[in-house]
């Protein structure tokens, strides 16, 4: 049961950011119907995302975490 609840977070943060394939919102609609304390898992990912995005808040570019990790390395 562990794999399917690990598999629907990655599907459930993936359709957060429109990457999910129909297919996978499929598996994780099923998924939430069976589980409810997974659904709940997704409701408050929906909700952290909107939050982020009403705050502007935005991923730094694969520059950036380049030069954070060359400059861990000489540390």
């Amino acid at each position: 049961m562990k794999i399917f609840r690990e598999k629907a977070k990655e599907i459930c943060t993936k359709s957060q950011y429109g990457e999910a394939t129909w297919w996978e919102l499929l598996q994780l609609n099923l998924f939430l119907f069976l589980w409810k304390e997974c659904a709940e898992f997704s409701a408050k990912n929906t909700k952290l995302t909107s939050l982020c995005e009403q705050a502007n808040l935005h991923v730094i570019s694969e520059e950036e975490k380049k030069a954070m990790k060359e400059q861990l390395k000489d540390c």
